[in-house]
């Protein structure tokens, strides 16, 4: 492990190399990142601000991060997970002076000693996905959510709900932009990224035909939509668990079937858990389940698979490749856990695609900004859960059809004043 203290922790700076390579591949597929990265570096909108970063460290957010910077920010970063890092990825941006803590495989404490690393210079700013750099602050350095903290951004679906949660609390003492809830976030990045990166994280660690299969999807909010679209695709028949009975009718009208949990158990060969809630797959699941079932779950954390129940009903497990654990039941049925339960897509693949991650990213940059310069005008919002506002998800949304080549049409003048006219009839 490479370590330099106060500046950064790494596994292995040999990696920095291999590192680099895969974040310009990002950059030469993330154009709204680099128009804005051009636009930015000479005004320095961040200059004189201290970010603090907690986020998956993927070539992506390397793209992100240097952004930021060269808008002016000084920066200090940690994973959000413990299996996301890309080390070749958190070792190019240490080599780039980047203060940097994260590794693929650390413990739940290494975790949380990361996050206290990047808060040790006091920032005033949190880049956050999950809300554990948030909850951090709070719970133990509250001073510095009173004293320096003046705003932060949220990029998940997770950390969004329970963020509003704190607010709705009175407990929330800064506010926080919800970039998770912008357009050309959640119908982009969960939808289309969570779709294709779950699935691509399936494959790598099973190698397994997807046609044919039965594919259990529990949840069919955005990412869980997407997810179950991706394996109809590929041929899988798709099964959708719901508590939401809007969400369940969607699924149902989108040629997907729907049935509880309990009934899909029985069924499926593929089980992916999209909810962001706990114990969706319980004992009573894994002991009616088929033998060689596929068991993984891409939301943000390790809860939605209750892996003590499944080792209680286990006789034993063992490893059988990389990211896929299989468990002997007492009844001697097979399964097989993807990724220890953590998130698939960014565990055992490399997370969403970079032209999808354009947009979330180009939010995030977009929100620090504004966050900044209302601060520079002695304003500041309130502290509560913030949407972007209307005009920048569209601005970022021109942007990217630019980048691809695509040109729309825009409303005259008479049309404005017709959609406003509530005199107009038949």
């Amino acid at each position: 492990m490479d370590s330099k203290p106060g500046k950064y922790k790494v596994a292995d700076m040999k990696l920095a190399e291999e590192g680099r390579r895969r974040i310009e591949w990002s950059e030469s597929r993330m154009p709204v990142m680099m128009s804005l990265r051009e636009e930015y570096k000479k005004s320095k909108p961040l200059k004189g601000y201290r970010i603090a970063g907690c986020l998956h460290v993927t070539k992506e957010t390397a793209v992100l991060i240097e952004t930021l910077v060269a808008a002016g920010a000084e920066v200090s970063w940690s994973g959000c997970n413990p299996l996301s890092t890309n080390d070749s990825v958190a070792a190019a941006l240490a080599a780039n002076g980047i203060s940097i803590f994260a590794w693929h495989g650390m413990n739940v404490k290494e975790f949380y000693w990361c996050i206290e690393e990047t808060l040790k210079f006091n920032p005033n700013l949190t880049l956050d996905d999950g809300a554990d750099l948030i909850f951090t602050i709070h719970k133990s350095h509250p001073e510095m959510a009173n004293k320096f903290v003046i705003g932060g951004t949220e990029e998940t679906t997770t950390g969004v709900h329970r963020l509003r949660a704190m607010a709705a609390d009175g407990a929330l003492n800064y506010p926080v932009i919800a970039v998770n809830d912008a357009e050309t976030k959640w119908d982009f990045d969960n939808v289309f990224g969570t779709g294709q990166s779950t699935l691509d994280g399936v494959l790598r660690a099973t190698s397994v035909l997807f046609a044919g299969k039965n594919v259990v999807v529990a949840g069919y909010g955005h990412c869980g939509r997407g997810v179950a679209s991706r394996a109809k695709g590929l041929g899988a028949n798709v099964i959708v668990t719901e508590v939401k009975a809007t969400a369940a009718l969607k699924a149902t009208l989108e040629g997907m079937r729907v049935m509880k949990m309990s009934d899909a158990a029985k069924v499926g060969d593929i089980f992916i858990t999209a909810t962001g809630v706990k114990d969706i797959i319980t004992e009573p699941h894994f002991k009616s389940m088929k033998d060689g079932a596929i068991i993984c779950n891409t939301g943000h954390y390790d809860c939605e698979i209750n892996l003590e129940d499944l080792e209680k009903v286990a006789k034993g497990h063992r490893q059988i490749r990389e990211n896929n654990e299989e468990y002997t039941l007492k009844n001697g049925n097979r399964l097989y856990v993807l990724a220890q339960g953590r998130l698939v897509n960014l565990a055992a693949a490399e997370g969403h695609p970079s032209e999808v991650m354009d947009m979330s990213f180009a939010n995030q940059f977009m929100s620090q900004v504004r966050l900044a310069e209302l601060h520079r005008k002695g304003k500041r919002l309130e502290n509560t859960v913030h949407d972007i506002p209307v005009e920048q998800d569209q601005d970022i949304a021109m942007l990217k059809l630019r980048t691809m080549g695509f040109t729309i049409d825009k409303l005259t003048p008479e049309q404005r004043k017709y959609m406003s006219d509530y005199s107009a009839g038949t």
